[in-house]
């Protein structure tokens, strides 16, 4: 059985401007995801289920999956405030999303199989789907056996400015062992560096890896969330700006003892679109990619 890639497509992008998710940004007008889609039908997955909001169904019906009848089976599930655990309700002041790992638990009645989580408005590059369709292969039948795929801090940087980035922390296993959340991490005279909570300079390698939310898992990581957002919700539910994402899930996971994280290598470079600005680039290394052979102008 092929894995399953499930793309988180419900954020509104109000930083953007707009559905990001939308924007054509290739030659044929393909959107960032039309890349990932095609990197994973490639790769080695076998099916796609998409989570968005149902305000916009319509639109990502006719817009997107068109696109994709005659290429991978796809699904789509819909993550919203008020898909809460019995006994919960959603406070009338709260209009934040839940979070990463809420969008992930809408997923639960049409994923059985092991299956890949990536952001819509990413672009993750081929080799990093190849390297997680393998692994999600190899543990089909298992549990606990969980990965995640490490950037390398080098090629996830902005030539805009300083990221956060999820900076691992891992054993001699190449297992995670944590994800700290690294603040104004940029290059200055050749060195990539961040300051710590203590005003102190620390310089990063390189290849440091770092999160981009792109996970594997395998299917009973759905029941963990579940009772993990019972105990969330219970401590937070009055906190309107609270989020459920997944590392939270994953560090505790590992702390607890119960799951093991591989961290994968992937050479490829890793781009977004989180402000408008960020366009232009985004535009402009796609087509590189396309003059290089490694896309085609035209997807589907």
């Amino acid at each position: 059985m092929k894995p399953t890639l499930f793309v988180l497509a419900a954020g509104m992008g109000s930083r953007y401007g707009g559905l990001k998710q939308l924007d054509g940004l290739g030659p044929n007008g393909e959107t960032i995801m039309d890349y990932s889609i095609f990197d994973a039908v490639r790769g080695g997955f076998g099916k796609v289920v998409f989570v968005i909001r149902e305000s916009f169904e319509q639109d990502f019906r006719e817009k997107i999956l068109k696109k994709y009848e005659n290429v991978i089976p796809v699904e789509v599930v819909f993550q919203e405030l008020d898909k809460l655990p019995a006994g919960f309700t959603v406070s009338p002041d709260r209009t934040k999303p839940w979070g990463t790992n809420h969008a992930v638990m809408m997923g639960k009645d049409v994923i059985h199989e092991p299956f890949a989580v990536i952001n819509a408005d990413d672009f993750y590059g081929r080799e990093s789907f190849k390297v997680l369709a393998d692994f999600l292969s190899s543990v089909t039948g298992k549990q606990n056996e969980y990965a995640m795929v490490g950037y390398r801090v080098g090629n996830t940087l902005s030539e805009s400015g300083s990221v956060a980035r999820g900076v691992c922390e891992t054993n001699d296993g190449s297992n995670l062992t944590g994800v700290v959340e690294r603040t104004a991490i940029e290059c200055i005279d050749g060195e990539i560096q961040f300051t710590d909570e203590n005003g102190n300079k620390v310089v990063l390698n390189q290849n440091t890896p770092v999160s981009m939310n792109m996970w594997g898992f395998t299917p009973e990581y759905f029941a963990y969330s579940d009772s993990m957002f019972v105990d969330f919700l219970q401590t937070n539910q009055e906190n309107l700006k609270a989020e459920f994402f997944i590392p939270l899930v994953v560090n505790q996971l590992i702390v607890d003892g119960k799951v093991t994280v591989k961290v994968l290598d992937t050479p490829s470079k890793w781009f977004g679109v989180t402000y408008a600005a960020d366009r232009p680039s985004v535009v402009a290394k796609i087509q590189e990619l396309i003059d290089k052979g490694e896309y085609p102008s035209k997807l589907f």
